[in-house]
């Protein structure tokens, strides 16, 4: 079986913060950020790029739209 290497892509302008793929996340490879967008929320971020399983959990639980996953077959 293929390793899966996953990246997550955020619209940090879009995000809002409500820290719901933070908690889907299962290899707990997102956070919010300490710094705030134009519109001041502390919008997610990858903190463990290289732990993510590319699963899409985050994705499909944004209320916004605005995570994006990506996976590599290494």
């Amino acid at each position: 079986m293929a390793k899966i290497q996953g990246a997550v892509v955020v619209d940090k302008e879009r995000c809002k913060g409500c820290d719901l793929c933070t908690v889907a996340c299962p290899s707990d490879v997102l956070e919010l950020a300490k710094e705030v967008n134009s519109k001041g929320y502390n919008y997610a971020q990858m903190k463990k790029p290289g732990e993510c399983i590319g699963c899409g959990n985050c994705g499909y639980v944004c209320p916004d739209g605005c995570i994006t996953v990506y996976k590599v077959k290494l």
